[in-house]
């Protein structure tokens, strides 16, 4: 069990890591890093001897987090980042329609279920439940974040 990762190599992280109850000051399930966010490993050890962990300095955010490998690659490597995460709540702002159906209004509010950042040609999409146990693949820049200066934009044309 060789790390992937040594002491002072920039890593970026890859998924959300939240708390899971050892981060002191904050609540179980609270974000502590965003996915992208970039840091500096200085110190690998294991947990249950079988998993490497790696404590990385997120200096941006001020805070070091302990990260599994698989959540984490090179800062170097190619990345591309997202607008929206897992339970955010978003606007359509444009109607979407399925063989020409339409099934969501401009202006319908939804909640990201799932993040698709390998969609190489089409940039990053989503998949977004409006409710009534709809999902729908929706590309990024049909979305604006709920309760913003944007979705209000979205809200006010309707």
């Amino acid at each position: 069990m060789l790390p992937q990762f040594e002491y002072g190599d920039e890593v970026r992280l890859i998924r959300n890591v939240r708390n899971d109850g050892t981060y002191p000051g904050m609540d179980t399930g609270a974000l502590l890093i965003r996915r992208g966010a970039v840091g500096c490993v200085y110190d690998v050890g294991t947990y249950l001897q079988d998993q490497l962990i790696y404590r990385v300095h997120f200096l941006n955010e001020g805070r070091t987090v302990g990260c599994r490998e698989e959540e984490l690659i090179l800062a170097s490597a190619p990345w591309i980042p997202n607008l929206f995460e897992f339970r955010d709540n978003v606007i359509a702002t444009r109607s979407l329609a399925v063989r020409g159906q339409v099934l969501v209004t401009r202006g319908q509010l939804g909640s990201i279920m799932k993040v698709l950042r390998d969609q190489p040609e089409d940039g990053v999409q989503y998949h977004v439940h409006f409710g009534e146990g709809l999902v729908l693949q929706v590309p990024e820049q049909s979305l604006v974040m709920a309760e913003t200066e944007a979705a209000m934009e979205v809200l006010d044309e309707l």
